[in-house]
């Protein structure tokens, strides 16, 4: 996709992705990455495809070898915007961050930022597809997962280390037993509390 955007003339091209829309806890996170042409880093590949190991390593090379920025949405944002727009938010301002203004921002999924400085092209299961994508989505993943390990010291009810906020067993009950803490994502169940009906 880079390439054939290159020759379109459309270059700089950067990748944008996030990780975290899906946990009970903590920030969503999204990178933005330009790649050098001519120093692209091998094994580049989803980041749920590839090992802790395998990502730590790549993470290192990408920071080393490309134009890289990083954005987060945290649970407040999350709450009051809603996990689309926060992630959505969290991408357009790691794009603008970049030191290098893209021509094209390849974005994984359905949905293009709103307020880029240029065109965005959203593409599904976009880190299968670009390696500018798969590079963010290791740079995001990685980057999520060293903030959560963080949380989890602050927070050591609540094992973020291990399960870096999803709704696991070990975490639902341990939301039962301590209650939410200002990590957590009110609006998302089973945290969420529903009004309950009006009396007539």
């Amino acid at each position: 996709m880079e390439l054939s955007a290159r020759k379109d003339g459309h270059w700089p091209v950067a990748g944008t992705d996030e990780a975290g829309r899906g946990p009970l806890a903590g920030p969503v996170v999204a990178a933005a990455v330009i790649l050098d042409p001519d120093n692209i880093p091998q094994g580049l590949n989803d980041s749920k495809q590839l090992t802790l190991s395998e990502r730590e390593n790549l993470f290192e090379v990408i920071l080393s070898t490309a134009t890289v920025a990083i954005a987060s949405s945290g649970p407040k944002r999350i709450d009051g915007m809603n996990i689309l727009r926060a992630s959505l938010d969290a991408m357009r301002r790691s794009v603008l961050s970049l030191s290098l203004a893209p021509r094209l921002v390849l974005v994984d999924g359905r949905d293009v930022p709103p307020g880029l400085q240029c065109h965005g092209r959203a593409v599904v299961k976009g880190d299968a597809r670009s390696v500018s994508i798969a590079a963010a989505s290791i740079v995001a993943k990685v980057t999520r997962d060293r903030m959560m390990a963080r949380a989890g010291a602050v927070f050591p009810a609540y094992g973020f280390a291990n399960h870096v906020g999803y709704a696991t067993v070990v975490h639902r009950r341990n939301i039962e037993i301590h209650g939410p803490c200002l990590l957590h994502r009110m609006s998302f169940r089973p945290l969420r509390k529903d009004e309950p009906p009006a009396e007539d």
